[in-house]
């Protein structure tokens, strides 16, 4: 299965905040870090705020942290709300499958999908940060 590139941006920024202390840093900041476009950062950063994982704050003394909820977000909820609960392959829409009627695959790939999503239901982004990856994300950060 292929991650939505904003659903690996997402990943990968609450990883980064998770490890991060003061001063918070910015979209812009970790947008750099990550060597993304800031235009991509921004949409995500903005979906994450509204799912309440990410504080996003303006302003002089502003940026960019992880909330209590984000700390210990499933790994598999945050695909799950990234990614959607569309079908693995398109069967209908402009041009249906002609085997919709009697296709076993669907089904099968649908469970496979979920099982996936349940293979990342136990780890949190807290787990996900703990050496040697939370130390990395720190080499990694712009230094003032």
């Amino acid at each position: 299965m292929r991650l939505l590139r904003s659903t690996d941006l997402a990943l990968r920024f609450l990883m980064r905040l998770a490890v991060v202390g003061e001063p918070t840093p910015t979209t812009r900041e970790v947008a750099a870090d990550m060597r993304v476009p800031y235009s991509h950062a921004a949409k995500v950063v903005a979906e994450l705020q509204h799912l309440g994982l990410v504080d996003a704050r303006r302003g002089r003394g502003g940026g960019l942290a992880l909330t209590e909820k984000g700390r210990g977000a499933s790994v598999g909820a945050v695909v799950r709300a990234f990614e959607g609960d569309g079908d693995v392959v398109e069967c209908e829409g402009d041009t249906p499958c002609p085997l919709l009627a009697a296709c076993r695959l669907r089904g099968a790939l649908r469970l496979a999908q979920e099982a996936f999503y349940a293979s990342l239901d136990p780890l949190t982004i807290a787990d996900v940060v703990a050496a040697p990856t939370g130390p990395l994300l720190l080499d990694i950060t712009r230094r003032p």
